[in-house]
């Protein structure tokens, strides 16, 4: 599942392409490349307000671990969409947002001559900025949020052959984050493999 992606572009240039404003309370700018727990910039909708605004990734839940402890997981990838655990968020419009991205990564499956799983990267080149599709909620700690994933289409099955994230093509935007659960999810499809490259 992708646990790493990259927003190679200056918060900037995000307002004009989200039509977005900045959220009551910024916050200092995640950094390029974003991993779990790690803040990073969601765009949302409150009150009919297009919003810019920065959470931390993953839902954290809390699981036994091999002791029977308990220990805490940050979810990052929404795979079951009819889970409990999921369901409320999907189901509630206000709920969901847009995880603006330029790239984002998946390790291959064959380790090299160094003994690593080569790490290859995925962007769509003609979206400077493409968006996942995501869910966020609040926590005590702050908001947080995770994104959608599928079945992986042709550029990353061969090299993930589990799932890939759910990228929404810009006139699917709006229909995300305002549309009834049934509709909004049938945008939960792998994105065109021929609008796609792999380094």
């Amino acid at each position: 599942m992708c646990n790493r992606y990259a927003l190679s572009v200056p918060a900037a240039s995000l307002f004009p392409r989200y039509r977005a404003t900045e959220a009551a309370n910024p916050v200092a700018a995640p950094a390029p490349e974003l991993f779990p727990r790690k803040p990073a910039y969601v765009v949302r909708d409150a009150d009919g307000v297009r919003i810019l605004d920065v959470m931390a990734w993953g839902f954290p839940m809390m699981t036994k671990g091999k002791s029977g402890k308990d220990i805490r997981k940050d979810v990052t990838n929404v795979r079951n969409l009819t889970s409990p655990f999921w369901r409320s968020a999907l189901a509630n419009p206000s709920r969901r947002c847009l995880v603006p991205f330029t790239r984002f990564s998946e390790y291959g499956q064959v380790r090299g001559d160094d003994g690593k799983l080569p790490l290859h990267w995925f962007d769509v080149p003609s979206q400077p900025i493409t968006s996942f599709a995501g869910i966020w909620r609040p926590t005590e700690e702050g908001p947080v949020f995770a994104f959608l994933t599928t079945e992986p289409n042709a550029v990353v099955a061969p090299i993930h052959p589990k799932a890939m994230p759910v990228l929404l093509h810009p006139e699917d935007e709006e229909r995300w984050l305002t549309a009834p659960i049934a509709e909004a999810l049938e945008l939960s499809a792998p994105f065109p493999s021929q609008l796609m490259r792999v380094e």
